[in-house]
């Protein structure tokens, strides 16, 4: 236990040095994220739509 308050200290001491992003950093990076998910959710849900039409043409 006499270990841990020494951790402590030394992780508050690394986050010091640590280069946090700012926020209009933080806010592009999350909306490019965002936009990105959409269009592959889009892209996949257009192929899974397409693979499913042409599978169940061949089961008629």
């Amino acid at each position: 236990m006499k270990k841990f308050p020494r951790f402590l200290k030394e992780v508050r001491e690394e986050l010091k040095k640590v280069n946090w992003s700012s926020r209009e950093e933080l806010i592009t990076a999350t909306v490019v994220v965002i936009i990105a998910s959409v269009i592959l959710t889009l892209y996949i849900a257009g192929i899974d739509a397409i693979l499913t039409k042409i599978i169940q043409g061949f089961f008629k």
